[in-house]
């Protein structure tokens, strides 16, 4: 059957009744994680919420006031998961999240559109597509494009919607002769009544069950943001329609506003400004790491000239990394020394070095790793790692000098 959101995919609130509601459970995506949630399954003699197909996400929207959090297609039916039971036989009121079914309108014709007309002028076949969040990429069947075209294609498609092409839907049924002539990627193995015909006059005829606008003028613009290398040999097409184009162009105008402010230059003279900054963070990234190098060795030489210098070393460093510590342990030297090194955030994440004589790293090291949530692996004297927290490093610091302290006097 047809719903009532494809034979008009304008309409935005309907009547209609509850056929059934049976108790459920779906997975939904919370925090970019799948989460199982209890809810209901209800049926609905008709609905103006798409069910997920052909490419196209399922709607949002409320039944009674109930929120649908997902729309499935289960043959010729609509299911829609919700919150909480509905009474069967219940006269209700549907509303569709418009913003979000206009988007999906927008991207769906645009994409019909670029892949006819990328077709038509190149003869790249489309072979699948997805309707993202925040933008939609078209799979063509070809290793690459040539220089020119993507912009060619952009300046076509916008040519069509300024022609304010309408576009019309159609049902034929499946043994329909006029099926053979239409463009298709296949039909579904549990299709249920007639087929669904999308037309853009004099562009494209093509069998699709999602929600489409009545007119190419409606997309307002198509952007092509590029292509990408897709599976083996085949060419991803990155695109955006109508609002999103609008959101896309506010939003790189408010990051152009924010980059004017951070580097003092003009949005023409980004690009130099964040080249010359690279390039200067890469210099001082190697004068640090020599300065590093300097001072660790001079660190060890100090403790070593100290005649009560003892049989313990520690040190903490918010701006060393491995290679700091390790020149500390090296210079001194950990046969008869017990040295603890810490590097990071003071009560946050960082990293550590334990080096000690192997009675040492081997009677302590676990002990080490608890209190500082850490990660490591021990090797010939050394026990180094990642530290989750240092927020006890002087509890550890403590247990590591009663230790030497116990040592040397037994």
């Amino acid at each position: 059957m047809a719903f009532q959101c494809q034979r008009d995919c304008y309409m935005q609130e309907f009547s209609t009744s509850v056929v059934s509601c049976s108790e459920a459970e779906v997975q939904l995506e919370n925090n970019g994680k799948k989460v199982k949630v209890k809810g209901y399954n209800v049926k609905l003699k008709d609905t103006i919420l798409f069910p997920e197909g052909g490419g196209q996400p399922d709607d949002r929207g409320t039944i009674g006031g109930v929120s649908v959090l997902r729309v499935l297609r289960q043959g010729p039916e609509a299911v829609h998961f919700v919150d909480a039971p509905l009474e069967e036989g219940q006269e209700v009121q549907l509303k569709v999240d418009w913003e979000r079914r206009f988007d999906h309108m927008q991207q769906h014709s645009g994409q019909h559109l670029v892949t006819a007309v990328a077709e038509t002028m190149f003869g790249y076949k489309t072979t699948s597509w997805e309707l993202g969040r925040q933008r939609s990429s078209i799979e063509m069947d070809t290793p690459t494009v040539k220089p020119g075209e993507m912009e060619a294609l952009e300046a076509a498609v916008n040519q069509r919607i300024r022609d304010h092409i309408p576009v019309t839907v159609q049902l034929l049924s499946i043994d329909d002769p006029a099926l053979e002539k239409i463009r298709s990627r296949g039909l579904p193995d549990d299709l249920a009544g007639p087929i669904r015909i999308i037309d853009i006059e004099g562009v494209d005829t093509n069998m699709c069950c999602g929600t489409h606008v009545s007119n190419l003028s409606h997309l307002q613009v198509i952007k092509i943001l590029g292509t990408e290398k897709g599976k083996k040999s085949k060419t991803n097409l990155i695109f955006l329609a109508g609002s999103r184009v609008l959101k896309y162009a506010e939003k790189s105008h408010s990051i152009e506003k924010s980059l004017v402010g951070l580097l003092k230059t003009g949005s023409e003279e980004h690009v130099e400004a964040v080249d010359k900054l690279q390039k200067t963070v890469k210099r001082l990234q190697k004068s640090n790491v020599t300065l590093l190098r300097d001072m660790a060795v001079l660190i060890a030489q100090s403790f070593k000239n100290n005649p009560e210098r003892g049989n313990f070393f520690s040190l903490y460093n918010k701006d060393g990394d491995n290679e700091f510590m390790n020149t500390i342990a090296n210079e001194i030297g950990f046969e008869h020394t017990t040295i603890f090194l810490t590097v990071g955030e003071e009560k946050g994440a960082g990293m550590f070095l334990l080096a000690a004589p192997t009675s040492v790293v081997d009677s302590m090291g676990k002990r080490v790793l608890e209190l500082l949530e850490g990660k490591g692996a021990g090797k010939n004297g050394r026990l180094q790692g990642k530290a989750g927290s240092l927020a006890k490093r002087a509890e550890v610091e403590n247990l590591l000098r009663d230790h030497c302290s116990q040592a040397k006097s037994g």
